[in-house]
């Protein structure tokens, strides 16, 4: 068996290593953080648009033709 030498000396391989390991770990606190951030606003956000979109309708509203609607229709047409 050969062994090839990495031109590096023992504490500077161990570094090397502990620097990798150090990007690695952090990349996964990184990815884990985003998730949890994500959830938490998701959460707070929509609550607040499930309950405005009930509002209208337990009102009797609904579909509601208005200018802006109007205004799709005519662009759609062409």
């Amino acid at each position: 068996m050969k062994f090839i030498r990495s031109g590096r000396s023992a504490p500077d391989a161990i570094a090397g290593n502990a620097d990798r390991r150090a990007l690695i770990v952090g990349a996964g606190v990184a990815g884990i953080a985003a998730v949890a951030a994500q959830v938490l606003h998701r959460r707070t956000v929509e609550a607040p648009v499930a309950a405005a979109t009930k509002a209208p309708l337990a009102k009797g509203g609904g579909y509601q033709v208005t200018p802006h609607v109007l205004r799709y229709y005519d662009t759609a047409k062409s």
